[in-house]
């Protein structure tokens, strides 16, 4: 196996990339660590004013580059496309999707009801699934890359968080099927990212999306 070192990345200057739920946690830091590697950003969260201070921390360490704010559910499907529309107007091109926004809810078979199983599932996985649908196409031209935020939770089973659990194991399936029957090898000149599952110590990438267009698709 790789060293951690082989996947880290030094600059991602001028790479426009789209990070949801960059109003806190992961989102958040990812957000304000690409700053730092010369990013060009696009922040999406729910949290108007939390999104607002994580966008002006991202100016003060990437050199004064203000983000674009992109404040939106994306539970809502209008929502996703004005995101994608939204950035391909202010930047023309697209190189990283990071798929960071996602909720908990607590909850058994016993304990819980589909009205959270639904909450969960849409933020989760619907909203993932459409909006990397809709950046494909853009990341293609680009050969760009795209991350998925996943949890140790979708490997190992845990008591209390039956529907989370199932959302981040659908996550990891969802990267493993879009790269079924693609090709394995990877381009030389591909952008890598330093990887972890949330909750996890860091591991290696899985197996790029669309592989055969150079596009990476990851879940960490």
């Amino acid at each position: 196996m790789a060293s951690d070192d082989a996947y880290k990345v030094s600059s991602l200057k001028g790479k426009v990339s789209l990070i949801t739920g960059a109003s806190s946690g992961i989102g958040a830091g990812t957000a304000v660590l690409f700053a730092k590697l010369g990013a060009v950003l696009a922040l999406n969260g729910r949290n108007v004013e939390s999104l607002k201070k994580v966008a002006k921390e991202c100016a003060e360490c990437g050199g004064g580059t203000e983000p674009l704010l992109l404040p939106g559910d994306l539970t809502d499907e209008d929502a996703v496309k004005r995101t994608v529309e939204d950035v391909m107007a202010r930047f023309g091109r697209l190189d990283v999707l990071v798929n960071s926004a996602g909720i908990l809810a607590m909850g058994g078979i016993e304990t819980s009801d589909l009205a959270t199983y639904d909450r969960v599932m849409n933020i989760n996985v619907r909203s993932v699934y459409q909006l990397t649908q809709l950046c494909v196409p853009h990341l293609v031209k680009t050969k760009g890359s795209i991350v998925n935020v996943s949890s140790v939770n979708g490997q190992r089973s845990f008591p209390g968080v039956l529907a989370y659990c199932m959302s981040k194991s659908a996550i990891d399936q969802f990267t493993r099927c879009v790269a079924l029957g693609e090709s394995a090898v990877l381009p030389n000149n591909a952008p890598s990212l330093h990887a972890h599952k949330k909750g996890q110590l860091p591991t290696c990438f899985l197996i790029s999306e669309l592989a055969s267009k150079q596009v990476r698709v990851n879940s960490v």
